[in-house]
């Protein structure tokens, strides 16, 4: 789902920037009611993790592959404003590092891959949890349900994208039932995904799971005609394992994925790149040169060292550290402004 450059026009290129800025700020300040000492450093490993998994392409139908996307899995863990610039942070290293994703089109990809999975997936996440029993395996159904919908929505806003600013003529139809087909087959795998690490986080710290919060309600007694909060028969079991740890087996999952796992990935085209090249949605886009197509990491390789295995895994290794560092920072930076804020107050 990486539009590059020469998909979509200038004009519209640019509007799209103007409003992927525009969600950014405003998700810069939601994200202030959603971390705190706990969930900030969650955050950062949240983008790392996300980066490393999209690099493991999976095939989906013949001569044709996919990847997370991860607005799903980020709102879930970390909220819905963070999730945003969760995956923005990723698509800024992939662009900027990787010549992943045009930078002219960075707008696009953030709005498309970013905006509208994230409120697609976590609106229908909350109204799932809201009418489903209120446990954790309601939630782990939540997510798969959500970041399966996200996925072809995701599909859907990027014709709708296509069609005010696409550089090429083609059929919109052909091109809205080849995204949304191959997409639904892509978001199965998003789901799956995205349900295993959502359990997985519930098992060990449920606490630190942003959906799951408030999932059990307390138990109410009728006392003069008004119902009020009983009391915890037994005290409440502590939180399981420890943020830190957390923190480190993520970050060790991450880097595995990213340098070892992701030799295995298919080599097939993506969803957008088969659909681009069936439809001639890419026939003006060879004319682009991406603007760091000479970065020393550019393809997902360290340039100078011959051997794929070792250039690839090398090259994961640094796009895990450099988005774990932005992001970690970032979020931190947007909590001490929190704290700054209540402090003041």
């Amino acid at each position: 789902m990486h539009v590059p450059d020469g998909f979509i026009n200038a004009p519209v290129s640019a509007v799209a920037g103007v409003v992927a800025a525009g969600a950014v700020a405003v998700s810069l300040r939601g994200a202030r009611r959603e971390l705190d000492e706990r969930t900030a450093p969650l955050a950062g490993l949240v983008a790392a993790f996300v980066f490393a998994v999209q690099m493991l392409n999976f095939p989906v139908a013949a001569g044709t592959s996919g990847h997370l996307l991860g607005g799903a899995l980020a709102a879930i863990l970390v909220g819905p404003w963070t999730g945003v610039l969760c995956i923005a942070v990723v698509l800024l290293m992939q662009g900027v590092l990787f010549a992943d994703g045009g930078l002219t089109a960075l707008g696009v990809n953030i709005d498309v891959m970013g905006v509208v999975t994230v409120v697609t997936a976590y609106a229908l996440f909350r109204g799932l949890v809201l009418v489903l029993p209120r446990t954790r395996r309601s939630v782990t159904l939540a997510s798969f349900v959500a970041a399966l919908v996200s996925v072809p929505a995701s599909a859907a806003a990027f014709t709708l994208v296509y069609a005010v600013g696409g550089t090429t003529d083609v059929p919109l139809g052909k091109v809205l039932t080849a995204m949304v087909g191959v997409h639904v087959l892509i978001g199965i795998g998003e789901a799956v995904i995205t349900m295993l690490t959502v359990g997985a986080v519930l098992a060990v710290r449920p606490d630190l799971v942003y959906g799951a919060r408030g999932l059990t309600a307390p138990l109410k007694l009728r006392v003069g005609g008004e119902l009020v909060d009983a009391a915890p028969a037994t005290p409440a079991a502590p939180a399981q394992g420890s943020p830190k740890k957390l923190w480190i087996g993520g970050v060790v999952t991450a880097l595995v994925l990213a340098g070892f796992v992701s030799f295995y990935a298919s080599v097939s085209p993506d969803g957008l790149e088969k659909v681009a090249a069936d439809q001639g949605i890419d026939a003006k886009a060879e004319e682009y040169e991406h603007a760091t197509a000479d970065s020393p990491l550019a393809d997902y390789g360290v340039r100078g060292i011959d051997a794929e295995r070792l250039s690839g895994g090398l090259a994961g290794v640094i796009g895990v550290g450099a988005t774990l560092a932005a992001g970690t920072g970032v979020f931190l930076v947007v909590r001490r402004r929190r704290t700054a804020a209540a402090e003041s107050a």
